[in-house]
């Protein structure tokens, strides 16, 4: 029963990561319309820049927790100012372009920012401090789940709740999802959408940000490809939920979390990913919209 609760939390906090990824890929979508295959390398630069701050701060000499705090802040910071870049170059002026454009020009801001790293950086694995403390009162359980899987975990329910609130409650959120559900009524009615838009992509970037910083601190390593995989991976799991919603979203996340904890506890870590994209296709054979998506009718 141990080894069970072991794996089924491990997935948790897999499912945790990816959710926080995924978020960016679904709201975008849920906008525009569009796959912004550049969300990995933001996540990725996030946690490039959770790793720059963290290294200046510790030779400071500041506690670990203060500097994971300023870490992901920065990476935030740094993040979200990637992501309002990208929409004004790579997709702005995309917007009313046949749809093949944008996409050629998200995967093309893919490459491009992979490649900006690997010259700004390096090739190779870089070490990654762990910032997360342990807690004394985890002890008892340190064989079943670590501080850091705690940490992954409240902190991604934390951002859900707050995002929640935010599309729900604000008035930025309730333009968000007058966008989604009709653009041009939106403008008609006074709805920024060119703002809308751009928020966006600073709170899809953000989010991204956070979990780059926290699974590189909890894994202990980093390099210029990790946002190509994660992004892939997030992407999928958004697929999973129904791309274009957001608890869709997260429950993909954790679907897809759990599955590839599943096969590597008890298969092997050499299948985790078959098991992952095989379940996609089943969701894509059976449910094409996904499991809390919604089909839409298609004008002609």
């Amino acid at each position: 029963m141990e080894y069970f609760l072991e794996i089924f939390l491990g997935g948790l906090t897999r499912g945790s990561i990816y959710a926080l990824i995924a978020l960016g890929y679904t709201m975008v979508y849920g906008i525009i319309e569009l796959i912004n295959f550049a969300h990995g390398e933001i996540y990725m630069i996030g946690a490039f820049t959770g790793l720059i701050i963290a290294s200046i701060l510790t030779l400071v000499g500041l506690h670990p927790v203060a500097v994971l705090a300023l870490a992901s802040l920065a990476a935030v910071i740094y993040a979200a100012a990637y992501g309002f870049t990208i929409e004004k170059v790579a997709y702005k002026p995309l917007r009313h372009a046949q749809r093949l454009s944008p996409l050629i020009s998200a995967i093309g801001m893919s490459i491009f920012l992979q490649n900006y790293v690997l010259l700004a950086q390096t090739s190779d694995f870089l070490p990654f401090p762990n910032l997360i403390p342990e807690f004394e009162f985890m002890d008892p359980y340190a064989h079943i789940i670590g501080s850091a899987e705690i940490v992954i975990i409240l902190t991604t329910a934390v951002v859900m709740v707050l995002l929640t609130i935010l599309i729900k409650f604000t008035k930025i959120g309730k333009a968000m999802r007058a966008t989604a559900q009709d653009r041009n009524m939106a403008m008609l009615v006074g709805v920024n959408v060119n703002q809308v838009i751009s928020v966006t992509f600073i709170i899809g970037s953000a989010t991204a940000a956070i979990g780059g910083v926290l699974i590189a601190s909890h894994v202990g390593m980093i390099n210029f490809y990790i946002g190509f995989i994660a992004g892939i991976k997030a992407f999928t799991a958004a697929v999973l939920g129904g791309i274009g919603s957001i608890p869709g979203a997260v429950l993909g996340s954790f679907v897809l979390g759990w599955t590839e904890s599943f096969a590597t506890g008890y298969v092997s870590s050499d299948y985790e990913d078959v098991f992952a994209f095989a379940l996609l296709v089943l969701i894509l054979i059976f449910r094409p919209e996904g499991i809390l998506g919604r089909s839409t009718a298609q004008k002609v």
